[in-house]
């Protein structure tokens, strides 16, 4: 790309690699064949000669079973294929990650929303105008440090993210003028290369962290040359509340997921059995991929990818399952500025009593205005060591004479994350796979659940922690608890060290973690309840840093349900097989109907109100699910969205010893307050023109290509729906439209000795082009509850029927 130079190039070396260009061109070889020749890779390696080969076979429901012999060719193949499903929706997510998206939609655009069925761009995790996105890519990443990163990691990582840049770029070669029509002939579908890739999977770490503060780091940067403008007194009291409300809203809109594993000691055959339930976006590149990778003798792994990141991130491998859950775990921590007065610009902050420059970085946006032109707007943001200067004027947070405030945010430049994935898909056991998550220290919001074919099974939070172990929280280092606010001038309320991890996080073999041949589970609460026989408190005395969660708290009524149900299921039966856990992933179960109806419905005889009792005859015929049949589900939703919020409404409270069936029973005198809230429900159902008995898929839909798609499943943690879906729109007369987060891509894999027996489904499909043969074709087959067999020994991917290969060469 013309302006942007590779990273790594040395000229020496570049030198070298057009010596051997020449020879080749003399030699007859073709213009193509020069090219790649030349090409330099990263970290100073000279790809010479280096012919692409890389098989690339598609099984049923398009999902790319990629064979190589070396890591870049591997990626390469993957690039191509995902390309051919998601080019214009990941061209579109280059973009934001570039700063490069007021340059062709204007500055106070905001990024493509999902209407009908073009795709959506606008990320799930941060809500900002074009020209603010583009302010925070530009301004809070730096290039420099993600290419250092890489270049000091494993090589792996490197050739994955270099194979990438060249299969999507031969595929933009390929398809010119041929491109979906949500991209046919946009200017801003171009080449990538090193640099933009880096961009692409950076931007994911940042998800539960810098981008929740992302508009309070673009409010932090100035004008270059304008007046600096300092607020004279900095607060007494900050107001937190907005922050909590944003912290609140990105835990509720969505992020969420369901994994569980199961041992030796209650599978059917000995071995171990994985669920893996991720709830997820539906829309943006942050949607999985279903891909196969394999470069024989080091690397096999199924499963799926997110987003144009070259490793199978939830997936198997011939040994090992495993699926990954949001933890409860906090991946920033804030810090307050001492600033030195006698400096008007407030840049220079104490720190032990010495003098501390802040550094720097000005950069510039080019946005689109009205009549073609391009408009060229700068700004330049602040740095002290701990992180990046934030300004939240509302709660109080604001750049005074006196104080400044920094994000701490560890998973900035995080650039492990893929060597931690190959670290998982190499592994040949639970135990392997946790001294991988303790050497790479790679993942960055996300527990993970894991089951191996010897029959155990493992929890950990092995997360990007900020090293904050609790003598700070009590030591007068933590100035506001709601911010996570930590004294910024003194070195001993900083982030601690763990031998072996990178600076400033916890080492995960000081983090929540569990071994066992039961089970273990997660559904997004705390690491405490992990597996109810062994409730997991931490170490003496203070347990693990209060940045992992709290303990001793009641549970959501998602984790309560999920625990509950396999309860059940194995007092019926000791041991359990994958089609158990298929039953107990589409269970759709309402938990909250299982806890309140018994003792609400007779009180409904009672009441003169016959829309009540109208209601209350819909329910007591509920079947209590949310499957597509079910009649009633819709009035319970609408009425429960307000009883949910009764105060004092269990008649017994919750007791830590017992988290999964506490609390529980209607109390009395929350009754009147339900039923008014079931006639509101009832109202609000018939006012919309819809029968308070109308069937749930009929009213939960994904439009596709004019086909309303029914859909099953609750709302979660709300209403106690081990399958989750959050819905684009509320209640409409056309019901709830539309998936906006939830169940994405769901697996179920055992082992035998022949190998790894897989079932999944991806719930809305390979690709987003409407066009595709893969755009709805899984999201029916979710409507149906039905499974598809994943084929993964060479044997089964030859004989599916749909099977068809390519070999790409360059």
């Amino acid at each position: 790309m013309q302006g942007r130079t590779s990273a790594f190039q040395h000229p020496y070396k570049l030198l070298f690699a057009t010596t051997i260009a020449l020879a080749l061109a003399a030699c007859g070889r073709s213009e193509e064949e020069v090219q790649s020749a030349t090409m330099s890779s990263t970290a100073g390696h000279i790809v010479s000669s280096a012919r692409i080969k890389v098989d690339v076979a598609r099984t049923s429901h398009g999902i790319p079973h990629v064979r190589a012999t070396d890591f870049r060719s591997l990626a390469y193949g993957l690039a191509y294929a995902y390309a051919q499903d998601n080019v214009c929706m990941f061209a579109d997510s280059v973009l934001t990650v570039r700063g490069e998206r007021s340059r062709y939609f204007g500055a106070e655009a905001r990024p493509r929303q999902r209407t009908g069925d073009e795709y959506g761009g606008g990320s799930g995790f941060m809500d900002l105008k074009n020209g603010d996105s583009d302010f925070f890519f530009k301004g809070y990443l730096d290039i420099g440090q993600l290419r250092a990163g890489y270049a000091s990691g494993a090589s792996e990582p490197r050739q994955l993210l270099e194979g990438f840049v060249e299969g999507y770029n031969r595929y933009l070669k390929d398809y010119a003028g041929k491109l979906p029509a949500a991209c046919a002939g946009a200017k801003w579908v171009k080449p990538i290369d090193f640099d933009d890739m880096a961009l692409v999977v950076a931007e994911k770490a940042l998800h539960a962290s810098g981008q929740v503060f992302a508009a309070d780091f673009v409010a932090g940067g100035r004008v270059p040359g304008a007046p600096v403008q300092l607020a004279k007194l900095a607060p007494r009291k900050l107001d937190t509340s907005t922050l909590v409300a944003q912290l609140d809203k990105l835990r509720e809109q969505g992020i969420g997921s369901n994994a569980l594993a199961v041992g030796k000691d209650h599978s059917s055959n000995g071995r171990g059995l994985l669920l893996g339930n991720p709830h997820f976006p539906w829309t943006t590149s942050d949607r999985f991929y279903q891909a196969h990778l394999t470069v024989p003798g080091r690397y096999d792994a199924m499963g799926v990818i997110i987003g144009g990141v070259p490793a199978v991130v939830i997936g198997f491998n011939k040994d090992v399952a495993w699926s990954h859950t949001v933890t409860t775990a906090y991946h920033f921590n804030t810090f307050r500025l001492a600033l030195d007065a006698t400096d008007p610009t407030g840049t220079t902050y104490l720190y032990d009593g010495q003098r501390r420059k802040m550094t720097s970085k000005t950069v510039t946006v080019e946005a689109l205005q009205a009549n073609g032109s391009l408009a060229r707007t700068s700004k330049t943001f602040y740095f002290s060591h701990q992180g990046a200067i934030i300004v939240r004027p509302e709660a109080g947070m604001t750049w005074s004479s006196q104080a400044a405030f920094v994000l701490a945010d560890p998973n900035r430049h995080n650039t492990r994350m893929i060597e931690q994935w190959l670290g998982i898909g190499k592994s040949g056991s639970v135990r392997e796979l946790k001294a991988s998550l303790d050497k790479v220290v790679g993942l960055p919001w996300v527990n993970t659940v894991a089951a191996d074919r010897d029959g155990n099974t493992l929890y950990a939070d092995a997360s990007v922690v900020p090293h904050m172990y609790t003598d700070k929280f009590i030591n007068g280092c933590l100035l506001l608890q709601e911010a996570l606010m930590f004294d910024g001038s003194s070195s001993g309320c900083g982030a601690g060290q763990d031998r072996g991890a990178p600076n400033g996080v916890f080492s995960p073999a000081n983090a929540p973690w569990m071994m066992r041949t039961d089970y273990v589970g997660n559904s997004n609460d705390s690491y405490w309840l992990t597996n109810p026989k062994s409730l997991l408190n931490g170490p003496a005395p203070y347990g693990y840093s209060p940045l992992y969660g709290s303990v001793g708290i009641e549970q959501s009524l998602r984790t309560r349900v999920g625990f509950r149900q396999l309860e059940e299921l194995l007092a019926q039966k000791r041991r359990i097989g994958l089609t158990d856990m298929q039953a107990l992933a589409f269970s759709n179960r309402v938990h909250a109907a299982e806890l309140v109806l018994p003792e609400l419905l007779p009180a409904c005889a009672g009441s003169a109100d016959a829309q009540v009792r109208q209601a209350c005859t819909t329910l007591q015929a509920w079947d209590r699910r949310a499957d597509v049949d079910s009649r009633g589900a819709v009035l319970f939703r609408e009425f429960w969205s307000i009883a949910s919020r009764i105060p004092n409404k269990w008649t017994t409270p919750f007791d830590p010893a017992d988290p999964v069936h506490t609390p529980n029973g209607v109390a009395a005198a929350a009754k009147p307050d339900m039923l008014a809230a079931l006639k509101t429900a009832a109202a609000k159902l018939q006012s919309l023109g819809i029968p308070l008995d109308g069937r749930l898929g009929d009213y939960q839909v994904e439009p596709r290509n004019g086909v309303r798609i029914p859909l099953h499943g609750g709302i979660g943690d709300e209403d106690g729906s081990y399958s989750s879906l959050t819905m684009a729109t509320g209640l409409t007369p056309g019901g709830y439209m539309g998936v906006y987060w939830g169940q994405s891509y769901i697996q179920t894999v055992s082992f035998e000795p022949q190998g790894p027996v897989a079932h999944a489904l991806l719930t809305y499909g390979q690709s987003v082009d409407p066009k595709s043969p893969w755009y709805a074709d899984q999201t029916k087959m979710y409507s149906r509850k039905e499974w598809a067999v994943l084929p993964f020994t060479q044997e089964k991917i030859k004989s599916d029927p749909n099977y068809k290969a390519t070999t790409l060469r360059e």
